[in-house]
């Protein structure tokens, strides 16, 4: 099923009178359409043909609160009993069911593995084995050095600027990562709230493989797949025309950017506009689509634009086998950046979350979506860091269900823009971790601290769908 854009109710009108006939005909043809199915995609909105915000053919709506920023971090790979299982008071666990039936302790990760876990579609179907989540360590590449890494995890002195941030903004436990898979299809949710029921990775055969190019610019031998809720699938090439946050922030005249790696290198493999035929081929490509360095500049120099995506290259990533560490510090780097800055601070929203379970135990078996053959994916981490931020100190960690689609919602809400589908439309925003009546929170800077070296012998090879 493919899910378009939510259709809103009219008020009643009065109408002339019509005749039997008339009414005859047209219930006769709301049985056809019934019987012939109707996908929501067709209800749409039109994409926009020229951009307004470069126009200045409206004004910028204001925000309907004291935010005047929302930056989106979407980091790699990771589950919330990975790295947040131990965390007083939330739904987390330190036990998992082995193959055996038996409740064994998780594992205690090292800083950075030796390899890669694999997290395609199959592979999260076949580790949640119909609800008793006990096949994890089946995975390809979950055995690492004899140990099931798969179902391990890190604790508060391997984390503990994450969860600094957790402790003193707000900590969810119940964010779901958008489809059963790997990265593509859950970046593309971050944009748009939906993905074309895109399951899986684009893939092509060496030497292109080599090329990681995900997108529009992709090789043209490249396809990924499609999985439909009626079960059936397709294989397509990797360049869509849906409609995404950042046509309808375009439409109402209110700035954004996608900080990226190699944003002049087309098919950074996380970069999820180079996926969207009108952005990468139109004017936004040159404006909007940015090198991830610039960000720490724009944050320093005040002038983010109103919504951001941040991602990063995979070496600060917390994608295994990278160190967490590092990848941590980056994280900080970048926060510190908003924090320090008295006229940013105050005003801005930071979303910090992970794309999908990259491999790695969680003891929450997801609700249904309505594809139920791809949605939800396993819960990741989701913290909200702002002066507005029900702290998990005060009010508890955050037990409302939340998707990708509940970024998108928390940009709407805040500047009252239309949902680009259904799932934006009914999704819970996280503008409820939010309370703008309470004295505002201090920023909170953090200090990088010195990672761990962790010896030992050289990379497993790739387990094969580590993206």
């Amino acid at each position: 099923m493919k899910l378009g854009a939510k259709v809103m109710e009219h008020s009643p009108i009065h109408v002339r009178p019509v005749s039997r006939l008339m009414v005859v005909l047209v219930l006769l043809l709301v049985v056809v359409v019934s019987l012939l199915g109707w996908s929501p995609t067709a209800a749409r909105p039109a994409l926009p043909t020229t951009p307004m915000l470069t126009t200045g053919a409206v004004q910028p709506p204001a925000s309907t609160t004291p935010i005047q920023h929302i930056v989106i971090m979407d980091k790699e790979n990771r589950t919330f009993d990975n790295y947040f299982g131990t965390f007083p008071g939330a739904n987390g666990t330190t036990t998992y069911t082995g193959t055996d039936g038996l409740r064994h302790t998780l594992n205690h990760q090292p800083d950075h593995l030796s390899g890669d876990i694999s997290h395609s579609h199959p592979d999260f179907i076949n580790a949640i084995d119909n609800g008793k989540m006990d096949k994890f360590s089946q995975i390809l590449g979950a055995i690492q050095n004899g140990v099931d890494e798969a179902d391990s995890q890190l604790y508060q002195e391997d984390l503990p600027k994450y969860w600094k941030y957790a402790q003193n903004f707000t900590l969810t436990d119940n964010f779901y990562s958008s489809v059963q898979g790997a990265s593509f299809a859950n970046h593309l949710w971050s944009i748009a709230a939906e993905a074309d029921d895109v399951d899986g990775v684009p893939k092509c055969t060496l030497p292109c493989r080599l090329a990681q190019r995900w997108g529009c610019d992709s090789v043209a031998s490249t396809l990924v797949e499609e999985r439909h809720a009626d079960g059936t699938i397709d294989k397509v090439f990797p360049c869509f025309n849906f409609p995404t946050l950042g046509d309808s922030l375009d439409a109402a005249g209110l700035s954004w950017k996608y900080y990226t790696p190699d944003y002049n290198k087309p098919g950074y493999i996380w970069s999820s506009y180079d996926a969207i035929d009108h952005i990468r081929n139109g004017p936004d490509w040159q404006t909007n689509i940015v090198n991830y360095a610039n960000f720490l500049q724009d944050a320093q120099n005040g002038t983010l634009p109103a919504v951001s995506w941040l991602v990063q290259p995979t070496s600060v990533s917390d994608h295994a086998p990278q160190s967490v560490c590092a990848g941590e510090n980056w994280t900080v780097q970048q926060i510190n950046a908003i924090m320090n800055n008295p006229t940013l601070w105050p005003n801005t929203a930071i979303i910090l979350t992970w794309d999908d379970f990259g491999g790695f135990y969680d003891h929450v078996l997801p609700p249904p979506g309505p594809n139920g053959q791809i949605m939800y994916g396993l819960r990741v981490p989701g913290i909200v860091i702002s002066p507005y931020s029900k702290s998990t100190l005060v009010h508890g960690v955050n037990h409302v269900m939340y998707s990708f689609s509940s970024m998108l919602k928390m940009v709407e809400d805040n500047w009252t823009l239309p949902p680009l589908t259904d799932m934006d439309g009914t999704a819970n925003s996280l503008m409820l971790t939010q309370d703008f009546r309470q004295t505002p929170l201090p920023p909170l800077p953090l200090n990088k601290r010195v990672c761990p070296r962790t010896p030992g012998p050289a990379p497993a090879p790739d387990a094969g769908d580590g993206d």
